[in-house]
């Protein structure tokens, strides 16, 4: 029996379901006996490091968990799970750690994107029983703001590099801790949950060790989701955000199934967009929320989420947070939601007033979840004008002129499934959203969706240089070219395809093959 330590934030039905699909099986905490009495520990820790250990000490878990950690028994910790080890956090001062490791928690201060998201691989400082049967070139899925710094370096077991060389992970006696989520990291990440939970495992380390790692650029595969005509839950794919042809909604499959052959095929992520979020409230959309349920079950990938995370108010006029939506997502087994239309409005409600609210629903779920929670899924379209002057709105100098041979553009937010225009440019958002607390941009383009025309690599570019968040490149790609393009021309750290990966024009192991060796791919 597994003791899991679910403290009531983030995704841990994805770690739950990789312990059983290994044939264990899981106990998750209630009581603090149970910590005590536990064979092993796995905390898979998400979210932020104050708000986590508030609520362990609310719950009296702090000193059974210091208890455990001192009786040498197993226990995994899990990215804020290996955080919570150590003393104390940037993220929050005066907030006490477990103090099991004498350091400090610091956040990255580099001239990369944070959070470092995405699959990264392992220099390994010494064997562990973990490492048996794993590649030395394996990638495995991070996603954080903040790292490590322990004082004894004899603790250290790997350490990746992400504009500088950081601890991923640690082992002292029998507790393992992982920067890394090996949940969300495919069959290695399996791997190395099946090495932690076999006591007979022998120590090992692979035979040639990495000297460098390198973060790989992710493809996703996206599915958007809509009940069609008869009431079913199904993938479609629209033209410019239309997606009915002769009348009816296109379907292309089934969600569940269609995101196991994904992740079955190479995906590095999988992302649902429930486009008929903005008119059905989340919570009574039971049928979206069964198909996180049970892609989970057998996708070990990162799951995003989006569609009608918003403050919402019922028919009965019971009020709802956004907040509240988020969280069952992450329950149901999304890793990240994805916030839309009402990102538009919380960004106008900004530039208004000058200040932040704390109340929208960037902020809220960030200081909940933590900022890689937050994604920011951006419509535009181009609005062509003849000079910068025309217009108060960030405006850029294109190669692709407009109808009248105008030269320059800027990028109209649009809200309501791109039915109606904001006055809003796509770079502004992308900033404010960034200082509300998002941790990543899902960049959309109107003008390319189901063209197959090519990533719109202008708008990528300009928003890409404006953030020092991440940027998922989506609309558009038509080939494997494209995606050679958006990663070698803009600094977009993903990609994003829907249609062609639907109707198998281009399959991902394509996409992958054409990349490798001239683009860091996860293999």
């Amino acid at each position: 029996m597994i003791a899991l330590l679910d403290y009531g934030a983030g995704n841990v039905r994805s770690v739950i379901n990789a312990i059983e699909s290994l044939g264990h099986r899981v106990q998750v905490v209630a009581t603090e006996e149970d910590i005590l009495s536990a064979e092993k520990v796995v905390f898979p820790g998400v979210g932020a490091f104050g708000s986590m250990m508030n609520i362990l000490e609310r719950k009296n878990y702090v000193e059974p968990l210091r208890a455990y950690l001192r009786s040498g028994r197993p226990f995994l910790g899990i990215c804020l799970g290996l955080q919570a080890l150590f003393d104390r956090s940037e993220e929050a001062p005066g907030v006490e750690g477990l103090g099991f490791i004498s350091g400090l928690v610091e956040r990255f201060t580099i001239d990369l994107s944070v959070p470092h998201i995405g699959w990264n691989g392992l220099n390994i400082k010494q064997p562990s029983r973990i490492f048996s049967q794993i590649r030395e070139d394996e990638k495995f899925y991070f996603v954080h703001s903040y790292h490590v710094v322990p004082e004894d370096k004899e603790v250290v077991l790997t350490t990746t590099d992400y504009g500088c060389e950081f601890v991923s992970s640690i082992q002292k006696g029998s507790v393992i801790a992982t920067q890394f989520h090996p949940e969300k990291s495919g069959n290695a990440g399996l791997q190395i949950l099946k090495n932690f939970l076999d006591p007979t495992t022998a120590s090992a380390r692979p035979v040639q060790v990495s000297e460098g790692t390198r973060l790989a650029k992710r493809i996703i595969a996206c599915l958007d989701v809509r009940a069609n005509d008869q009431g079913d839950l199904v993938v479609t794919k629209g033209d410019q955000y239309d997606v009915r042809e002769r009348g009816l909604v296109r379907n292309l499959g089934k969600p569940v199934e269609l995101a196991r052959r994904y992740y079955q095929d190479g995906a590095d992520e999988i992302t649902f967009l429930n486009i008929t979020g903005f008119r059905d409230f989340p919570l009574e959309d039971m049928p979206m929320l069964e198909v996180l349920r049970q892609t989970s079950e057998n996708v070990f990938v990162p799951l995003t989420i989006g569609g009608g995370i918003r403050d919402y108010t019922d028919k009965n006029g019971r009020k709802y947070k956004a907040l509240e939506v988020a969280s069952e997502y992450f329950r149901s087994g999304a890793d990240k939601v994805s916030i839309g239309s009402d990102a538009v409005l919380i960004v106008e409600e900004f530039l208004a007033s000058g200040r932040k609210s704390g109340r929208s629903s960037i902020e809220e779920i960030s200081r909940v979840y933590g900022n890689q929670a937050v994604v920011i899924s951006i419509d535009p379209r181009r609005v062509y004008v003849n000079s910068r002057d025309e217009v108060k709105h960030q405006v850029i100098e294109t190669a692709i002129p407009g109808p009248n041979g105008e030269r320059y553009c800027w990028y109209q937010c649009t809200i309501k499934g791109g039915r109606e225009g904001r006055n809003l440019d796509a770079v502004t958002l992308a900033q404010v959203c960034e200082k509300l607390g998002a941790g990543e941009i899902l960049l959309n383009c109107i003008d390319r969706d189901g063209t197959n025309q090519g990533f719109d690599l202008e708008l990528i570019d300009a928003v890409s240089q404006a953030v020092s968040i991440p940027v998922i490149a989506s609309s558009g790609a038509g080939g494997v070219q494209h995606f050679y393009e958006v990663f070698t021309e803009t600094e977009a750290e993903s990609a994003l395809a829907a249609g062609i990966f639907h109707r198998r024009e281009v399959p991902i192991a394509e996409v992958k093959s054409y990349l490798k060796g001239n683009v860091e791919i996860r293999l």
